[in-house]
Formats: structure tokens, C-alpha cells, sequence
């Protein structure tokens, strides 16, 4: 039990994650063995998505992280699940990796606004890609889905095409990579691949083994299929490079729009830092296309079901619910 560092005149409502109530919850439905965490771990009191780095038994995504695209798998409830693995640490909200994680897609919760404004009840909740933050604005159901205009990132640089060639095969969604990659090392997260028997969409989502980028096993986001061994692939994807981030951070899970000329694929995403981490660098993207010198936006959220039911300034604990007014 670490020593007290702090008093406070009044004690806390909470624990970010926390049930808020006792209204009706739902939990994101799992098979055997599912929603676990991934690589870095998940933390406790934000949105999390559930991808098919790993899948179940019933052959349903099974990885959870706090960062992803599109609408979060659910929410994190706090059940005393987090771990101090860090020398001399006093606290922690991060649930190792390999742990097993409940997702709660409805229900009342506590969380901490982390945006820079008043939390509002009646706000809806937003999702960051990068960490699974909240932050809050106004919405309405129909914009559920879509990102927060005023937080999207601004940068400017250019987009170029990318092919890279392998042999392998794929079974039970892992792509195991053989050899003859042209150009060396040079398999990237979040291409499209194609070839042999490969289904249509299939898309490379992270590495499980070897050399980045080289021999070595991957996984794909549609598990269900089986290409032979010695199957000559082709993955297309895109490279933006950035030469400066006017406003705003860029992550993974980021979507892309051109706003200086023509315009982006739709659903144009970055899958992957490459010597970018926040600013200007490389990242890579999903789809394949090429574009010169212009400005683009980058949405880095997106607005969830949940809506604020407390006020809360930034950095204080707010209550969320999935039952909205009305």
C-alpha cells in the first residue's frame, strides 16, 4: 500500500471506468477465448476496438487495443483488472497484454473528459483513434459515426502509391510469408493483398513474427479462407508524407481528406507510422493511390452512441450513458 501523496476535502465520485448506475448494461458479445489485449495493452475507462490480430474460436475478432478506425468496439469497465507492472509505480489502469478484457457497449460509466472544454450533459461522447480518449461535443444521433470538425488534425505533404511482391500462402487468417520480397523488407501494415485464391478486401492488420516487414507470419483481416502454399502476392497500399502538421496530432486509425485538390479515396486511412509519430514523416495507408504537394485534414475521432450526463471541466471525471434523452 503506497503512501498517501495527497488529501482531498471531498472524495472522489469514482474511478474512470467505474459503473455510473444501476440502469441495464450490456457487454459486447465474445466466444471462447475472446477479447483479449493486444500488444500494448488496454487501458481501463476509455473505448476500445476489437480487431482480428487474434480471433476466437467462433472465428470473431478477439485483439483489443485502445486504438483503431471507425466506431470503437465498446467501452472499458473498471473491474479491478489493471496491473503495476512498472518498477516503483503506485497505480495503474493498463490491463497487460494477453489479459482477458470485458467491452461494454452499453450502459452508464464514469470517464474522464479529456478534451480541452466544458463536458455538457447532452454532449456526445467522441472516440480518439490514437488512445481512445473522450472528449466531448454537440451531436445528435445522426451524426453518429462521423468525426469532431473542430478537433481534425491539419497538415500538408503528399501521397505515393506502393507495391510490394511475396510468395506465401494463408490459413486460419495468418499469412505466413515465404520468401522473394520485392522490394526487401518491404511489407507494410494495413495493404491490400491479392493473388492465387486470396478473397477480395483482404487487408494485412499487424505482424506475429519475424523481420519487420519480412519472412515471417502476419495477420489478415478476413480469417476465414485458404491460400495454398507458394502463392505469388501482391500488396498495394499508399505512403503519405507529411511536411508539416499545422494543428493537431496524427495517429493510426486516422482518416485522410484532401481539402487542396482532388480528392482522396473514400475511407483513406493511415494503418501505420512509418518515420512519422505525430508530425511531419512518413505514414502508411490503406489504399492505393498517388497525389502531389497539397493540404489535407485528418479526422482523429469519432462520435460515439454515449452522451454526457454530468458537466465536467478538463481532466474531471463525467458520467456517460448509452440511454440518450428522449
Amino acid at each position: 500500500m503506497p503512501f498517501p501523496s495527497q488529501v482531498n476535502v471531498q472524495p472522489a465520485p469514482a474511478v474512470a471506468g467505474d459503473f455510473a448506475s444501476t440502469n441495464p448494461r450490456a457487454a459486447v458479445l465474445a466466444g471462447p477465448g475472446g477479447l483479449v489485449t493486444g500488444p500494448a495493452g488496454v487501458t481501463v475507462g476509455r473505448f476500445a476496438w476489437a480487431t482480428d490480430l487474434q480471433i476466437d474460436a467462433d472465428s470473431a475478432p478477439a485483439s483489443v487495443s485502445n486504438f483503431g478506425t471507425n466506431l470503437p468496439t465498446g467501452f472499458v469497465h473498471r473491474e479491478q483488472q489493471g496491473l503495476i507492472t512498472t518498477f516503483l509505480a503506485e497505480s495503474s489502469m493498463v490491463i497487460p497484454q494477453g489479459f482477458p478484457v470485458t467491452l461494454m457497449n452499453a450502459g452508464d460509466f464514469w470517464a474522464i473528459n479529456a478534451g480541452a472544454t466544458t463536458a455538457l450533459p447532452g454532449m456526445y461522447a467522441f472516440a480518439n483513434f490514437a488512445d481512445g480518449r473522450l472528449t466531448f461535443a454537440a451531436g445528435t444521433q445522426a451524426t453518429i459515426g462521423t468525426g469532431n470538425a473542430a478537433l481534425a488534425a491539419a497538415l500538408t505533404g503528399s501521397i505515393g502509391a506502393g507495391t510490394t511482391s511475396f510468395t506465401g500462402s494463408i490459413t486460419g487468417g495468418v499469412l505466413t510469408v515465404t520468401g522473394s520480397i520485392v522490394p526487401a523488407n518491404g511489407i507494410v501494415i494495413g495493404g491490400t493483398i491479392t493473388g492465387g485464391t486470396i478473397v477480395a478486401g483482404t487487408q494485412i492488420i499487424g505482424q506475429l513474427t519475424g523481420s519487420a516487414g519480412g519472412v515471417g507470419t502476419y495477420a489478415v483481416n478476413i480469417a476465414e479462407q485458404t491460400v495454398i502454399a507458394g502463392t505469388a502476392i501482391t500488396e498495394t497500399f499508399a505512403t503519405l508524407n507529411v511536411s508539416a502538421v499545422t494543428s493537431g496530432t496524427l495517429g493510426v486509425g486516422d482518416i485522410i481528406v484532401n481539402v487542396g485538390g482532388t480528392a482522396t479515396a473514400v475511407g483513406t486511412t493511415i494503418t501505420a507510422l512509418g518515420t512519422g509519430s505525430g508530425g511531419a514523416g512518413t505514414y502508411t495507408l490503406n489504399i492505393t493511390q498517388s497525389m502531389g504537394a497539397s493540404s489535407f485534414t485528418a479526422q482523429v475521432n469519432v462520435q460515439t452512441k454515449f452522451v454526457c450526463m454530468s458537466q465536467g471541466l478538463a481532466g474531471e471525471l463525467v458520467k456517460i450513458s448509452s440511454w440518450v434523452f428522449g
